[in-house]
């Protein structure tokens, strides 16, 4: 199969879009006071929203984009290790910038989104470097089955496990125990949503991503097999999570297998549409965002601040008595998410493509 494939430009410039959506939806919410839709907010603990919903699209698509990166000339393990590093590096100073700016006033966080990507992408990688797709597939399968007890187990505490309370379970009681107050989420029910053994069912996210890309590389005529194979798995993770909820803070095996299902559904539906078509100007402008996906993460989480300039509160202000406040909000949002599309516009018009 020569050439890039649009669709997986198209729909990782959506699922970074979306990511800057949520967070700027959250950041003038949480910031400014602003209210907000409540797809655009994180699930209270079990649950699935848009906010929900994009970060495993993203990690979903991490492992895709791995096979097609290895068509020509593989990567070898220093490349994927190196990359992985520098993800991770780059990760820790966006989570960490107020800690650096006063060491006293807040506590250093070893976790986040971007090291979740490094450590997904370079498990990922070694993996399909080192083992056949079966062998990945059992690595997935196990670690989605053998997740389910894991977070099952009572805590040594002696606090109560109630995988349907927040913070109380296995999982969360890990990340307490090991992080302490370097966890996102602190108390006695804390944990990190980007921790430490919830990484291993966002690996096999990542794995599932991987057989997808793979499939489209050698059948890239048989996309139907793709769209069944996610209507089961989004079935699959609701029924799943009628015993085991669908969580993102913990990133529960039935919230893997959804939220992959439904990634899947639309990369395939996407594949049939825009692959080996004339596509329309439309949705080339989401390839902005694709080409240049973590570069425009970064983009946004640095000048997130502007979110709380007046000259940003203004418009919400004037729109709010007439199409109320969580429309209104959404304004200085969309104009915010304009200016990050049109940087990367600009890089993607220049032919540059920053790699992390």
């Amino acid at each position: 199969m020569a050439g890039r494939l649009v669709s997986l430009d198209v729909l990782r410039g959506l699922t970074v879009a979306g990511m800057i959506l949520v967070n700027s939806a959250a950041y003038v919410h949480y910031v400014n006071g602003f209210p907000a839709y409540p797809a655009l907010m994180h699930s209270a603990w079990a649950g699935l929203t848009l906010a929900d919903w994009v970060f495993p699209a993203f990690l979903f698509m991490v492992g895709v984009s791995v096979p097609m990166a290895a068509r020509g000339r593989p990567p070898g393990i220093g490349k994927i290790l190196a990359r992985a590093g520098r993800l991770i590096l780059v990760g820790l100073l966006l989570t960490n910038m107020y800690w650096l700016a006063d060491l006293d006033a807040y506590a250093f966080r070893p976790f986040g989104v971007l090291q979740r990507i490094g450590l997904v992408y370079g498990a990922v990688a070694l993996l399909f470097m080192a083992t056949g797709w079966r062998t990945r597939l059992g690595i997935a399968g196990q670690i989605l089955i053998l997740y389910w007890p894991l977070c099952l187990i009572p805590s040594p505490d002696g606090t109560a496990t109630d995988i349907w309370a927040r913070g109380y379970d296995f999982v969360a009681w890990f990340d307490r125990a090991v992080l302490g107050d370097h966890a996102y989420v602190k108390g006695p029910a804390g944990y990190d949503p980007e921790g430490i053994l919830s990484t291993l069912p966002a690996v096999a996210q990542g794995l599932i991503g991987c057989l997808v890309g793979e499939w489209l590389l050698k059948r890239p005529d048989r996309t139907g097999v793709l769209a069944l194979a996610g209507a089961a798995m989004t079935l699959g993770g609701l029924g799943w999570g009628l015993v085991f909820p669908v969580v993102k803070d913990i990133w529960t095996s039935s919230y893997v297998l959804l939220t992959s299902g439904l990634t899947l559904l639309v990369l395939s539906a996407l594949h049939v549409r825009l692959d080996g078509r004339d596509v329309g100007r439309g949705w080339t402008l989401a390839t902005a965002f694709g080409v240049n996906a973590i570069a425009a993460y970064v983009l946004h989480y640095l000048a997130s601040v502007v979110l709380a300039a007046d000259v940003m509160k203004l418009p919400y202000a004037w729109a709010a008595p007439a199409i109320g406040g969580p429309a209104a909000a959404l304004i200085p949002v969309l104009i915010f998410l304009a200016l990050n599309w049109a940087a990367m516009a600009w890089l993607q018009r220049k032919g540059w493509v920053i790699r992390i």
